[in-house]
């Protein structure tokens, strides 16, 4: 009898869904941006800013896909449907030389911790070093715990010297 349950408890283990089998990664096309602009409307919530979204799903699609892009991405997907993504683009430092700027990483709030990131991020770094870039680049929010844990994890180092600082530019 003893054997029967193991044998049927390692059927059931067999049986239960492991989401990083699930998860595919794969590159953004332009059909994705509704959902990645949700992502980052959720987001937005999460660092509590919901306020300062503000492009358009026009322009943010123009930006990706159109003539000029200036952005690229990679989206995680479950079950058909896009619950993560990474979204960069290639900057230039005149110390460093090229190198990849992470504008957005998200994975939605009820998959993170289950590999997802991950999956993700190590795609970053392959598609970095295919690219020959010297590095990526990014800031996370000084009280974003998880997401600085997760960083520590690819040895990240992390630079309180500096602030950040922007200007709004008008069309008038």
């Amino acid at each position: 009898m003893e054997n029967n349950q193991t044998v049927q408890a390692n059927q059931s283990e067999l049986q239960i869904p492991n989401l990083k089998s699930q998860t595919v990664v794969r590159h953004a096309v332009k059909e994705d941006c509704p959902r990645i602009l949700e992502l980052v409307k959720e987001l937005a919530e999460y660092e509590r800013a919901p306020q300062e979204v503000t492009v358009t799903l026009e322009h943010f699609t123009e930006s990706g896909f159109g003539e000029k892009p200036v952005w690229w991405a990679f989206v995680a997907e479950m079950d058909g449907r896009v619950e993560g993504f990474a979204l960069y683009y290639i900057r230039f430092s005149t110390w460093k030389g090229q190198r990849m700027y992470l504008e957005d990483f998200v994975v939605t709030e009820k998959l993170r911790g289950q590999g997802m990131g991950k999956k993700l991020f190590d795609q970053l770094v392959e598609e970095a070093k295919e690219k020959g870039l010297n590095g990526i680049v990014w800031q996370v929010l000084q009280w974003n715990e998880p997401a600085i844990n997760f960083y520590k994890k690819y040895n990240a180092s992390f630079d309180g010297e500096w602030f950040n600082c922007a200007i709004p530019i008008s069309a008038d």
